[in-house]
C-alpha cells in the first residue's frame, strides 16, 4: 500500500472524521451487530446503570501520530460500552498507563470518551471494530473491516506500528501487502521497504498482564523502541524479505 497522507493536520483530521462516521454506522457483519447490541442491552451488572455505546468503535488519537498501536477488537464491556478504543477495562488500564509513562498520553487513565484523555504522537486502532463473541472475530469479519484500517494508515503520517499479538500482526501485514507473512514474537521488528517498521508485542490482555507474560517493563521497552524508530533516532534490526 502506498501512503497518501494529507499534508496538513486539518486535512488529516477531516479525513479521519470521515472514516469515523462510516465506522460507527457500519452494519456489515450480522453476527457482530447482533452480539454488540445484545451485550449493550443485557449489560454487565457493574454497569447496569450506564448506557452502552453498542456500535463499532473508531480509531482514537493524534492525527499527526508517528506511532500506530494496532490491537484486535473492542472488548464487550470495555470499548463496546464506552465507545473508545481500550477504554473502561483492564487492558486499557495497562496500555494507557504505559503510553503516559512514555509521553504519548496526557494522563494514565482511560475511563470514558469525555474523560479528558489526549494522545500526542500516537493513534490507537484495531483490525475489527465491533466486539466479537468470545473475542474471536472470523477471517471474513476481519476482511470486511480491513478497509477502515487501510484508509486510516493512508491518512496518518505513521513511521512505526506496535502490533499487539499475532492477530494484529497478520491483519496489518495483509493490509500492507507484506509477504511472506511475518512470524510473530514479542519484540520482533519487521522493516518495510519504505522504511516504516512493524514492532511486535504481546497483547495487553489480562491473560498476559496478570500472568506476567507481559510486564510493564517489557511493554515500556517496546514503546521506547517505537519512539526511537518513529522519530528517526534508530534503524530497524530486521528487514522484510
Amino acid at each position: 500500500m502506498t501512503p497518501r497522507a494529507p499534508d496538513t493536520p486539518a486535512a488529516r483530521t477531516a479525513a479521519l472524521l470521515a472514516i469515523e462516521d462510516e465506522v460507527v454506522h457500519c452494519r456489515a457483519c450480522p453476527r457482530l451487530v447482533a452480539w454488540r447490541e445484545q451485550v449493550a442491552t443485557e449489560k454487565r451488572a457493574a454497569y447496569r446503570d450506564e448506557t452502552y455505546w453498542g456500535r463499532p468503535v473508531p480509531g482514537f488519537g493524534d492525527p499527526d501520530a508517528h506511532l500506530v498501536v494496532v490491537g484486535l477488537a473492542p472488548a464487550a464491556h470495555g470499548a463496546n460500552r464506552t465507545g473508545r478504543m481500550f477504554t473502561g477495562d483492564r487492558s486499557g488500564d495497562f496500555l494507557y498507563a504505559a503510553l503516559h509513562r512514555q509521553g504519548y498520553a496526557n494522563q494514565p487513565d482511560s475511563r470514558a470518551r469525555d474523560d479528558g484523555l489526549e494522545l500526542g504522537g500516537a493513534w490507537i486502532t484495531a483490525p475489527v471494530r465491533c466486539a466479537p463473541p468470545a473475542n474471536r472475530p472470523t477471517p471474513q469479519e476481519r476482511d470486511r473491516c480491513q478497509g477502515y484500517l487501510e484508509r486510516e494508515l493512508e491518512v496518518l503520517p505513521w513511521r512505526v506500528a506496535v502490533v499487539l499479538g499475532q492477530f494484529g500482526l497478520h491483519a496489518l501485514a495483509g493490509v500492507l501487502g507484506v509477504t511472506p507473512r511475518p512470524r510473530f514474537g514479542h519484540g520482533v521488528e519487521v522493516a518495510l521497504p519504505d522504511g516504516r517498521v512493524l514492532l511486535c508485542s504481546y497483547h495487553v490482555s489480562q491473560q498476559n498482564t496478570f500472568t506476567g507474560r507481559l510486564t510493564p517493563e517489557m511493554f515500556d521497552e517496546v514503546l521506547v523502541r517505537a519512539r526511537e524508530l518513529g522519530e528517526g533516532r534508530a534503524t530497524p534490526r530486521v528487514a522484510a524479505s
